[in-house]
C-alpha cells in the first residue's frame, strides 16, 4: 500500500485552504474561520482487492472513490485494554466515557485521562448474549447532567426466542448501579434466532429516540425488512416512554407500526447526525459485498432485499432476478465490496485536526480499520484507512469532550486518536 501511495497518479498537489460554516443537527449556525490545511491530493482508491460482484454502481463516486491522505500528523494510542467486548459508548458531562460491555452484560466507566476502567456496573435486565447479542448501543438524556437517565438497546430473552429491546434507568449516584431500569420498547415480532439485531441509539433534536433494528438475517424473516407491520429490518422513532414520536411518517396507516421511521434495512449499526445539514446518516451491513452508507429520510424505503450490492455468503446471488436499482428504492451514499463490516460511527466536530472537519468516521470489523470519508455536498470524494495495521475489529468511534476520537475494539482495547 505504501508503494502505491507513493506512486499514484497526481491530479492535483495543491494545498487547499477551506473556511467551514454550516448548521448543526440542532439547528444552530456552524461558522468557523479557521483556516484548514488540507491535502488535496488524488490517490488510487484505497480498495484494491477484487470485488464479489461485476455490479455497477448506480453513479460515478458510490464506491471505490479516490483515495486521501491526512496531512496533519496523527497517532493512536491505546489507553486502556481489557474491556470485555465493548459495543457502544457515551461521553458524560466530566468526559469520562460510559461503556456497554456486550456479552457481560454490564456497564463500565472510563478515564480516558488516566486509562481507568470502573467496577462493573450492575442493574440493568438480562441480556441475550448468543451470537450478535447482548448489550449493544447506548445514548445518555439531553439532561443527564440533571436527571442522570441513559437508554441503551439490548437483545431481550423471552419465551420463544428474542428481540432488540430499548431500556432505560437512572445512573445511580455513586455510579454502581443503574435504578429503575425498565424496558420501554420490543422490536416484534419475536424470533428465535441470534443474528442482526441492529442496535444503535441517538437522540434528536426534539428529544426523540432514533433506534435500529436488524432484520434477523435469516431467510424466512429477511423479508419483514420490507413489511410495516414489523419492526424488523427498520429504524424507529421513538419517545422516551418508548411510544411513537408524533410526526412519524406511518402514523396513520393502520396496517403500520406507527413507530417505523424508515425501513428496507438489513442491519443498521451506525447512526449520527451531519453536522452541517442536520441528516441522520446510517452505516449498514450488506451480505457478502454491498455494505453501504445512507441519508435516513421519513417513509423511505432502502431496498433491503429487494436491491443490493452482494451477495449471499455462500456465493449465490440474492433475488430472483438479483436487481441493484429500482424505482422508489433508494440508492446508498456509498458502498463497499469487499466488506468494511461498519460498526458505529461519528462525523468529527473537533478542532484538534482541522481537515478532519466534518468527515465521517466509520468503525470497520472484518475490514480492521476505521475508514474515514471526505463527503462534500452529501457525496464521498474521498478515502481513508485509519489504524489499518493494528489488526484489530472496530466496533464503535466516538468523539470525546478533548476532540479526540476513541475507538473500541472487539478484543477490548481503546484506542485515542488525535494529534501528534
Amino acid at each position: 500500500m505504501k508503494k502505491q501511495l507513493t506512486s499514484a497518479l497526481v491530479y492535483a498537489t495543491a494545498t487547499a485552504f477551506i473556511s467551514c460554516s454550516g448548521t448543526n443537527h440542532n439547528g444552530t449556525e456552524i461558522k468557523d474561520s479557521s483556516t484548514i490545511v488540507q491535502d488535496t491530493t488524488k490517490y488510487p482508491p484505497v480498495e484494491t482487492g477484487k470485488a464479489n460482484t461485476d455490479y455497477k454502481p448506480a453513479f460515478e463516486g458510490q464506491t471505490r472513490i479516490a483515495g486521501v491522505k491526512t496531512k496533519t500528523p496523527y497517532e493512536g494510542k491505546v489507553i486502556a485494554q481489557g474491556l470485555k467486548n465493548p459495543w457502544g459508548a457515551a461521553v458524560l458531562p466530566d468526559g469520562r466515557i460510559l461503556v456497554t460491555q456486550q456479552r457481560e452484560g454490564n456497564l463500565i466507566i472510563l478515564d480516558p485521562t488516566t486509562g481507568s476502567v470502573s467496577a462493573p456496573i450492575t442493574g440493568l435486565p438480562k441480556v441475550d448474549s448468543d451470537g450478535q447479542g447482548g448489550l449493544l448501543g447506548l445514548t445518555l438524556d439531553p439532561d443527564f447532567a440533571s436527571n442522570r437517565m441513559v437508554y441503551w438497546v439490548f437483545s431481550e430473552p423471552v419465551t420463544g426466542g428474542n428481540h432488540t429491546a430499548v431500556g432505560k434507568g437512572k445512573l445511580s449516584a455513586d455510579e454502581k448501579t443503574i435504578e429503575g431500569a425498565t424496558v420501554i420498547y420490543q422490536a416484534l415480532p419475536t424470533y428465535k434466532g441470534k443474528l442482526h439485531y441492529g442496535g444503535r441509539i441517538i437522540f434528536d433534536k426534539e428529544g426523540n429516540l432514533f433506534v435500529s433494528t436488524g432484520e434477523r438475517s435469516d431467510k424466512e424473516t429477511r423479508p419483514q425488512a420490507q413489511h410495516l407491520n414489523s419492526a424488523l429490518g427498520k429504524i424507529v422513532r421513538i419517545t422516551k416512554d418508548g411510544k411513537a414520536a408524533s410526526g412519524n411518517p406511518f402514523a396513520n396507516n393502520k396496517d403500520a407500526k406507527p413507530e417505523i421511521y424508515s425501513y428496507g434495512h438489513r442491519n443498521t449499526q451506525g447512526l449520527a447526525f451531519n453536522p452541517v445539514t442536520g441528516d441522520l446518516w446510517n452505516s449498514e451491513f450488506g451480505p457478502r459485498g454491498g455494505d453501504e452508507i445512507n441519508i435516513v429520510k421519513p417513509s423511505l424505503n432502502y431496498g433491503w432485499p429487494t436491491i443490493t450490492y452482494g451477495i449471499e455468503y455462500g456465493g449465490p446471488a440474492i433475488g430472483n432476478p438479483p436487481i441493484q436499482q429500482k424505482d422508489g428504492l433508494e440508492q446508498p451514499v456509498y458502498y463497499w465490496d469487499p466488506v468494511l463490516s461498519p460498526g458505529g460511527m461519528v462525523f468529527y466536530t473537533g478542532s484538534n485536526i482541522p481537515e478532519w472537519k466534518n468527515n465521517l468516521f466509520i468503525g470497520g470489523l472484518s475490514s480492521m480499520h476505521i475508514a474515514r470519508l471526505v463527503i462534500e455536498n452529501n457525496k464521498v470524494v474521498g478515502e481513508e484507512r485509519i489504524l489499518a495495521s493494528e489488526g484489530e475489529r472496530f466496533r464503535d468511534v466516538i468523539q470525546g469532550k478533548d476532540g479526540a476520537l476513541y475507538a473500541f475494539t472487539d478484543g477490548g482495547k481503546v484506542y485515542k486518536i488525535d494529534k501528534k
